[in-house]
């Protein structure tokens, strides 16, 4: 027979990229630059939707994060201009890459408290995935990494990887809360395993992590507006989660 499940939140997990800092919104304007750059040599509406799909089908082999869009915009652009695209703008393309894996890192208003707050009462650990590297400089900078006992930095976040975390925490999935502006990635996966969600939506978001949807109305996540709502929605769902 298997043991009951525990009760109550006992560990909250936070997303990094466009939760606590900046990042979709650099991503937006390289492949600006990068439509730009293309439509020198073709005449289509429809390069960002192209570049997405170039995007999509790399992702089991590249994985998230810059590296693997800048190579599927070059991949992108040498296809869609039928190989005329000269050494110069493929150069160009490349350089959008190293200046996305350079910019700043810009905490999002009011993040340092809210975390600060929940850490004060609940262990917190950072979830992102991505570039290795460049997550871990991001996290590095970012000068939050004190807040978190653990970083754990992800190739994907499916209910697989959360699973697998919360069973090197012994904590079971009703125990969890996980925090994060994509449905996907953050909240999704967590609520098929039974654990609880607070959504924070970003004012951009890439269209791979737009196309998550949960259940409207499920009784175990919250959607805040903003970062200082936190604090609330998690008492919330922190008290029903003692009644179970």
């Amino acid at each position: 027979m298997d043991a009951p499940q525990r009760k109550g939140i006992a560990l909250v997990g936070f997303d990094a990229d466009d939760t606590l800092w900046r990042s979709q919104d650099y991503f937006d304007d390289a492949q600006a630059r990068f439509e730009r750059i293309v439509s020198a040599y073709v005449d289509l509406t429809d390069i960002g939707k192209q570049l997405y799909e170039y995007e999509s089908r790399n992702l089991a082999i590249f994985g998230y994060g810059v590296k693997g869009m800048v190579l599927s915009m070059v991949e992108a652009a040498v296809e869609i201009t039928e190989a005329r695209i000269t050494a110069k703008d493929i150069h160009r393309i490349v350089q959008l890459g190293k200046e996305l894996l350079r910019h700043p890192v810009e905490v999002l208003p009011g993040v340092h408290e809210a975390v600060e707050a929940i850490a004060r009462d609940l262990p917190v650990v950072l979830i992102t995935k991505g570039d290795l590297f460049h997550q871990e400089a991001k996290v590095r900078d970012s000068g939050l990494v004190d807040l978190f006992g653990r970083i754990e930095i992800v190739s994907e976040k499916d209910p697989a990887t959360y699973a697998r975390v919360l069973r090197e925490f012994d904590i079971d999935p009703v125990q969890f809360l996980m925090v994060g502006n994509s449905l996907r990635s953050d909240i999704a996966p967590v609520l098929e395993l039974g654990g609880w969600g607070v959504h924070v939506p970003y004012h951009v978001t890439w269209a791979h992590e737009a196309e998550g949807k949960v259940d409207e109305g499920i009784e175990r996540m919250r959607s805040i507006a903003g970062i200082d709502q936190l604090a609330a929605a998690v008492d919330e769902l922190k008290a029903r989660a003692l009644v179970g």
